[in-house]
């Protein structure tokens, strides 16, 4: 009698203390937050482009878009860390008695003083020296221009002579084969000799220098 009495105790404590336990407990769920906001200078109210928001010791984080702007998935009682080039690092807590799962934040960073060693500016020797730097100068491409040359019709044409195909245009390219193959199986395929069509592509083909000799 004691030995099932003492078994029935056992299954007790397991299924009953457990539910106890969960209710006692928050769940992972009710502890999810998602903290968004922006990343803005506290002197001028601009914002921090690719700013850094990591979650400290956790080893996760994002950054901030063109705009300053930052979501990521955090848990209540969690330590954010905004840091950013040119500026000083912030810490901030996530409260542990937030109601909804939500929190917003517009975190303002401090400018970072950077004392440098002195420099001496010196000009070119000549006016003449000066001048052929300055237009020999080599100056990087903003985004827009950049943009632009992307989607130049030249250079699209460069880009897929000069490219490999990857896996997936080369295994299209040979199901298209054997399509073709299976298509005209048992008959004579059509001669593009005589396709106007064809002819068509060949001469445009021709004209854009498709078959001048590459170095």
């Amino acid at each position: 009698m004691k030995k099932y009495l003492r078994i029935f105790l056992a299954t007790w404590s397991l299924l009953y203390g457990s539910s106890l336990l969960a209710q006692v407990q928050p769940s992972n769920k009710d502890s999810i937050v998602q903290l968004f906001g922006v990343v803005m200078t506290a002197d001028s109210l601009r914002a921090v482009p690719s700013a850094s928001v990591i979650v400290v010791d956790k080893g996760r984080g994002t950054i901030t878009n063109n705009d300053g702007v930052f979501s990521i998935v955090v848990y209540k009682g969690d330590k954010i860390t905004f840091s950013s080039v040119g500026f000083k690092d912030k810490t901030i807590d996530i409260p542990m008695n937030l109601k909804e799962n939500q929190y917003s934040v517009i975190q303002l960073l401090i400018n970072d003083t950077a004392f440098l060693p002195a420099t001496i500016l010196r000009p070119r020797p000549t006016r003449e020296q000066f001048e052929r730097d300055f237009v020999n100068a080599n100056v990087p491409d903003d985004m827009y221009e950049v943009a632009r040359q992307n989607t130049d019709e030249a250079k699209r044409r460069i880009l897929i002579s000069s490219l490999p195909a990857d896996g997936r245009e080369a295994v299209n390219y040979q199901l298209k084969q054997q399509s073709n193959k299976y298509y005209y199986a048992g008959q004579i395929p059509p001669m593009n000799i005589l396709n106007p069509l064809a002819w068509a592509d060949f001469i445009k083909s021709w004209k854009r220098g498709d078959y001048k000799k590459k170095k």
